[in-house]
């Protein structure tokens, strides 16, 4: 990983070889699209808390009154439940006279669905920002989860100066007043799966939680009297706290394998030499190929979850390092992290990219090379010495590209 330029032969093919590393021997994580539990929980609970994930919520439910799909299956399930999707949500906002971002009112994102047509979100003319962003695939997040904060730090250290991620600490919604280094969500806006899922809920399907127990407005308005199931509509109980769907939903993407490499093509003389190409023009310094996850037993999310075994000392190769870069595609949206992270979005996690025919985080892009050449900013260098390559050397990185 990085420039050490060591390698790591992994399930017949070429990682690079990580620098943060514990005394404990990790092992790889599974891997699979088999909607199989990963061990987390078992294959009888996991298929339970999947028919959750995927079950489709009504207004009885307390679903609305603003949403935008009635499952979380609906925006996660290309090849399979979990994964990501052609959806995308709509964010919209403007700059005042100094150029800061201003949210449009009621907050950025605009949501598609009402269960009546009276408060029915829309952008207006003043809304000048208009961006679009892919929902994210899930699948081994559990395993995102349990990375430790100082291995984000320390391949932020790794960096070239005019390339470092910017890392953020958010607030965990299980954990008031504790926070931690940010993984999840095109922005960054959370560290735990419990803080996502209660997020998600309500921004997505209009269902509060224990940790999210308002409704949104609709354009700034109050949507009350169209809310019909008492807040929080996803009950709590004693062996579910936060709410008896949030954690279902929780148990299952930590129950989720990682995305897996197809065998064949990684195993191929073309994606075997496309991997060192991908590591020689800098790819890799964001797109991070392999990471270990924090050691079993450690107590992470603010002290409200212990990494178990199945989960702890694993290696993974997400070729993310989950931080916010400018690399010329930025949506102009601020969610946190202040005014300087408008045009920054995480870099997104290169497993599974096999499985999408869009790509960026607007889904505007429908070929790799094009999203390569999409890139800018703190991503210029990398870019010019892609461009330096030989036509060979460019197949042979698409064909890395495919196996992944």
């Amino acid at each position: 990983m990085m420039r050490a330029r060591r390698w790591a032969p992994v399930l017949g093919s070429l990682f690079f070889a990580a620098p943060m590393v514990y005394a404990v021997i990790a092992v790889e994580a599974p891997a699979g699209y088999d909607n199989l539990s990963n061990g987390f929980e078992s294959q009888t609970q996991f298929d339970l808390d999947l028919a959750e994930f995927n079950n489709r919520e009504q207004i009885a439910d307390g679903l609305g009154p603003l949403y935008n799909a009635q499952s979380c299956g609906e925006c996660h399930e290309t090849p399979v439940s979990g994964a990501g999707s052609q959806v995308t949500e709509l964010r919209v906002g403007r700059l005042d006279p100094s150029g800061n971002f201003v949210e449009h009112s009621g907050g950025s994102l605009i949501n598609d669905r009402a269960i009546d047509p009276s408060i029915q979100e829309q952008a207006t003319r003043d809304d000048t920002i208009i961006a679009f962003r892919s929902s994210l695939s899930i699948l081994g997040d559990g395993y995102v989860e349990a990375i430790p904060d100082d291995a984000f730090t320390r391949i932020q250290a790794n960096q070239p100066p005019t390339m470092k991620g910017t890392i953020l600490r958010v607030p965990l919604s299980e954990a008031p007043g504790q926070t931690r280094i940010a993984r999840f969500g095109w922005k960054d806006q959370h560290a735990s799966l419990l803080s996502f899922a209660a997020d998600a809920y309500l921004n997505e399907m209009g269902i509060t939680s224990p940790l999210q127990p308002s409704e949104n407005t609709s354009n700034g308005k109050s949507v009350v009297q169209f809310d019909a199931i008492s807040d929080p509509e996803d009950v709590a109980t004693p062996s579910a706290p936060h709410g008896t769907d949030i954690e279902a939903f929780v148990r299952f993407m930590r129950s989720t394998k990682a995305p897996a490499r197809d065998p064949v093509l990684a195993a191929s003389p073309g994606a075997q030499a496309g991997a060192g190409v991908f590591h020689q023009v800098g790819c890799d310094f964001c797109h991070v190929a392999t990471i270990q996850t924090a050691p079993a037993g450690t107590v992470i999310n603010g002290g409200t979850f212990t990494v178990p075994a199945v989960l702890g000392d694993k290696m993974i190769h997400p070729f993310s390092d989950f931080m916010l870069h400018d690399v010329g595609t930025g949506d102009g949206i601020v969610q946190n992290g202040g005014q300087a992270t408008a045009r920054k979005l995480r870099t997104p996690p290169l497993w599974g990219l096999r499985t999408r025919s869009r790509f960026m985080h607007d889904l505007a892009t429908v070929s790799y090379e094009a999203a390569i050449l999409r890139h800018a900013g703190e991503a210029g260098p990398v870019i010019q010495s892609y461009r330096n390559l030989r036509p060979q050397q460019r197949s042979q990185l698409m064909q890395f590209l495919r196996s992944l």
